[in-house]
């Protein structure tokens, strides 16, 4: 069996692939070899679970310069990782997740079941 027969295919859901296209190169290729490392089975030390959403819900952080950027994914839903959202934070106050970027992401994790029939 080949290696990447073991490799979960990744779902990118609404704009989540292009707004992580657009990251500064370093967020981009630290937050790519985490999702590499949900495809095999494993987790990134820089992932950890995001609340409220549903099980199996991570977040990867990355901070470059005076920026935060995160990524939101899904790892127990049929056989694919589904990228849920991936955005650059905005506010300055906290490190809580905006309510829009949450309900985006419960928008986007519903969207994910009923892709998967659930």
């Amino acid at each position: 069996m080949a290696m990447e027969d073991r490799f979960k295919e990744v779902a990118w859901l609404g704009d989540a692939r292009k707004n992580m296209i657009d990251f500064p190169t370093e967020v981009r290729k630290s937050m790519g070899y985490a999702l590499q490392l949900a495809q095999a089975g494993g987790m990134s030390t820089d992932a950890k679970p995001f609340k409220g959403v549903g099980s199996g819900v991570f977040e990867i952080v990355k901070r470059h310069n005076t920026d935060t950027y995160r990524a939101v994914y899904a790892v127990k839903i049929g056989e694919k990782i589904y990228v849920l959202h991936a955005f650059q934070k905005k506010s300055k106050s906290g490190i809580k997740t905006p309510q829009a970027d949450i309900e985006l992401i419960k928008q986007r994790y519903k969207e994910a079941l009923r892709r998967e029939g659930l």
